[in-house]
């Protein structure tokens, strides 16, 4: 069997260039935006568990070198599979507010603090699918 890859700094580096490469267009798409409007918070979950599906599935299941319980782990979660969702959200939410997204598309004057931080959430979750393909395909790339 071959022995699983050790985690290092420079995964979570490749990974971040990777989620930053895939997520921008998404951070600035009005669709994204609208779209995220119109979800609920059911479909938010949905979509952070397909985000969370794609990254083991990415890391562990396409890759035969890696074996998560091989793996350093913290609280039981392995070390690279825990940096590549923090990439995959993070990204995204770094791009959002650095890009003021939100208050670019969130226009309504009406809209509460509230109301514009869960949007800019659920926009977060959408975009996340598309970082986390980037994120998990540089850190098994490279």
């Amino acid at each position: 069997m071959a022995r699983a890859p050790k985690y290092k700094l420079a995964d979570t580096a490749q990974q971040v260039v990777g989620g930053f490469l895939l997520a921008g267009p998404f951070v600035v798409t009005e669709e994204v935006w609208t779209l995220a409007e119109q979800m609920t918070w059911f479909h938010a979950a949905v979509t952070v568990a397909i985000v969370f599906a794609i990254g083991y599935g990415a890391l562990y299941e396409a890759d035969d070198d890696r074996d998560p319980d091989r793996e350093a782990e913290v609280a039981g979660i392995p070390l690279r599979f825990l940096s590549l969702m923090l990439v995959s959200f993070g990204s995204v939410a770094v791009l959002a507010l650095t890009l003021t997204a939100p208050t670019t598309f969130l226009t309504d004057p009406g809209i509460t603090t509230a109301e514009r931080t869960a949007v800019t959430a659920r926009a977060v979750s959408v975009g996340a699918i598309f970082s986390v393909v980037g994120a998990a395909t540089a850190d098994s790339v490279f």
